[in-house]
């Protein structure tokens, strides 16, 4: 499973999902839902965009989750968490979060993935604030997306 927030999903993301996916015979996106993390998208706008983008992978399924993401592995019999990390700060966190998920979960293994070099800086709240701003975020997230952030943004 590749568990996140996707507010909104990024190239990233789909990059690490197009690869997560040609390794396991079954993905599990995992849409967190945190009712006390502010997101721009809810999580319902959130599963639709992401459904959207995975619909030409056969092996992925979009799953909104409100509770302790290794409480989805379990109850999905999921062996693999794979988490996406672009640099040492991501790491750490990562790191610390998977510890956390192992000390609950001993059953779950953690996965890191680096990122393609090319989405290396792709960050969420960056994205949110180019879009805000006017700014070009083609290069940043699927078409589908941009779309949305513009229209939710900008208003237009």
């Amino acid at each position: 499973m590749f568990p996140g927030s996707f507010d909104p999903p990024t190239n990233g993301h789909m990059n690490l999902i197009k690869r997560a996916s040609s390794i396991f015979e079954e993905l599990y996106v995992v849409i967190a839902v945190n009712n006390q993390k502010k997101t721009l998208f809810s999580p319902d706008e959130r599963f639709e965009m992401m459904s959207l983008l995975v619909k030409d992978y056969s092996n992925v399924t979009v799953k909104l989750w409100d509770k302790l993401i290794v409480k989805f592995a379990e109850e999905n019999h999921v062996k693999v968490m794979v988490r996406g990390v672009r640099a040492l700060v991501d790491f750490g966190y990562e790191f610390e979060l998977a510890m956390t998920n192992k000390e609950l979960s001993p059953d779950v293994d953690i996965m890191f993935m680096p990122t393609d070099p090319k989405y290396f800086v792709l960050r969420s709240s960056a994205i949110k604030e180019i879009a805000l701003l006017d700014g070009d975020i083609g290069a940043m997230v699927p078409p589908e997306v941009a779309f949305a952030l513009k229209q939710r943004l900008r208003g237009s």
